[in-house]
């Protein structure tokens, strides 16, 4: 599959990674936190390209 991005709001970073890592097979390469806005992204990429989302 190909694709250059897709962003996907989720409630519950807890039950998160297992559906898009452990279903999918996508990896998680890095996640920031800001507690101050309340929101953190978790950029997850394909098991070839993790090294991208590790940036």
């Amino acid at each position: 599959m190909t694709y250059l991005q897709a962003m996907v709001r989720g409630t519950d970073l807890n039950r998160s990674p297992g559906f898009y890592c452990d279903l999918l097979g996508l990896r998680e390469g890095r996640r920031q936190v800001h507690d101050k806005d309340r929101f953190t992204p978790v950029f997850l990429a394909t098991p070839a390209e993790s090294h991208v989302a590790a940036r």
